[in-house]
């Protein structure tokens, strides 16, 4: 080392800031006073370079170099680990050169409190960035301030478009007015929003998400803002598509087997004895009889056609449906398919019930997988009354569609109670379910943005309460 850059360290050894003098090869020759305090040890004659996090060494190295080779100087932000020690500091690389001597000057500095909530915003704002999660933060009064690139992208949306609008630029309608007063009743007040909405896209295509929406309040505990982040449910619906045709295909499978034996047949001969008598006889009576004849078997036609047109895949296209008819042909089905005969199904439908959009298939789905239920809890009753009966009742509120099954089967046990909408949960003998009917049905009335409750008393039997609410 040379007598002029050991003078030249003496005017930095008292200065209030830290200080390093490295060799070329990152050994250290010097440190000024403020550096021995702040690390508490002498590093001189260790290599700076074991010093810098691993992660980020390599960088850091090819940074050194650089601000050496083209004389100039470098910021650098790095986290050291001395013996057991972790420090987070911003270092100037500061090239120096004496008598054709390369060396390097490195002026450390801690990062302070402000300091660091500057970074951690800069890393916040790094990772919503390049997330694949779509983000937005919004004004107290919902007005969107920030959105993310995802954001963008899952929208169709430009930044432009969105900024300084209110969400609702791409609201699908599916949700009630209740719905939403009930999210800002919970934000507003301070609590975390999480639920799954229904969002259309600026092409008109649905966006379906899972939202989380959380108020940001200041250090004062005032509201200024709210962050919302969504996760894509894309592929989460796609699954509930296979499950629910999955096991819309098990109960036509129960179904099927029935109608083969029990209606196939019986359905062969009497067409065929019809066809014959009706050839063979100018009797009015018989021919009276033969047309009542003719009427049921036209009436177990339909039946069947209508079997099969539910056995068939889901368009999973809203189209305005009547829910009493729903019900009165599920109820149709669910006979077909019952073997047991002292079973009596009560219908009374609410006649002012509007029409609703709503995805009719796989509403008549679930309320045959709940007949269906109630005829096999029924069947497996030891002692079985003179007449079991099934009620369904449609009925409405202000608010909401509300329909009932009630049946006199045994009753859902304590231990059993909170199971029953869990997937892959049955009670019945192996081979005869799967499970999947009630969970499948609990995830289609939640996509309706509606509810599914069940009461039940052992010896009496049980109750499932279905709530669809009503469009404004």
């Amino acid at each position: 080392m040379t007598s002029k850059i050991e003078i030249a360290f003496e005017l930095i050894e008292k200065l209030n800031d830290m200080y390093l003098l490295l060799a070329r090869d990152g050994m250290i020759l010097k440190m000024n006073r403020q550096a021995k305090t702040f690390f508490n040890k002498e590093l001189r004659n260790k290599n700076f370079f074991d010093f810098i996090d691993s992660k980020q060494k390599e960088s850091f190295i090819n940074l050194f170099l650089t601000s050496i080779k083209e004389n100039k100087k470098e910021k650098y932000l790095t986290r050291l680990n001395i013996d057991k020690s972790t420090y987070n500091l911003t270092l100037d690389v500061i090239p120096v050169f004496y008598d054709d001597v390369t060396f390097c000057l490195i002026l450390l500095k801690e990062i302070n409190e402000e300091k660091q909530k500057e970074l951690d915003l800069m890393k916040f704002f790094y990772v919503a960035e390049n997330t694949v999660n779509p983000l937005q933060l919004t004004d107290v009064n919902g007005k969107m301030i920030y959105v993310n690139p995802a954001f963008v992208a899952a929208s169709g949306y430009s930044k432009e478009e969105l900024l300084g609008k209110n969400p609702s630029v791409f609201s699908s309608g599916r949700h009630t007015k209740k719905f939403w007063a009930r999210m800002w009743d919970t934000i507003n007040s301070g609590k975390v929003w999480f639920g799954d909405v229904e969002n259309k896209k600026k092409s008109g295509e649905p966006f379906y998400t899972q939202l989380l929406i959380s108020p940001i309040i200041d250090q004062d505990g005032l509201l200024t803002g709210f962050f919302g982040v969504h996760r894509d449910l894309s592929e989460k619906r796609i699954l509930e598509k296979q499950l629910i045709h999955t096991q819309k295909m098990e109960s036509i499978g129960t179904l099927a087997a029935g109608i083969a034996h029990e209606v196939g047949n019986p359905l062969a001969s009497i067409s065929a004895i019809v066809q014959v008598v009706q050839r063979s006889t100018d009797d009015d009576f018989v021919k009276e009889k033969l047309g009542l004849v003719k009427s049921q078997v036209t009436r177990i036609s339909k039946i069947i056609r209508d079997l099969v047109d539910f056995s068939r895949p889901s368009n999973y296209e809203l189209i305005v449906t009547d829910i009493n008819q729903n019900l009165t042909e599920a109820v149709e089905i669910t006979k077909v398919g019952s073997k047991l005969k002292n079973i009596k199904f009560n219908l009374e439908l609410n006649k002012n019930i509007p029409p609703l959009p709503l995805i009719s298939d796989q509403l008549q789905q679930i309320f045959v997988n709940i007949l269906l239920n109630a005829v096999d809890a029924i069947s497996e009753k030891k002692e079985q009354r003179v007449e079991e009966r099934i009620s369904i009742k449609s009925d409405m509120d202000e608010d909401d569609v509300i329909i009932t099954f009630s049946d006199t089967g045994p009753g859902i046990s304590e231990e059993n109670y909170t199971k029953i909408f869990e997937p892959f949960f049955t009670t019945k003998k192996e081979g005869k379910g799967t499970g999947l009917g009630l969970w499948v049905s609990y995830g289609i009335i939640k996509s309706f943005q509606g509810d599914i409750k069940v009461t039940s008393k052992l010896g009496v039997g049980t109750t499932f309460i279905i709530t669809i609410p009503i469009k404004p």
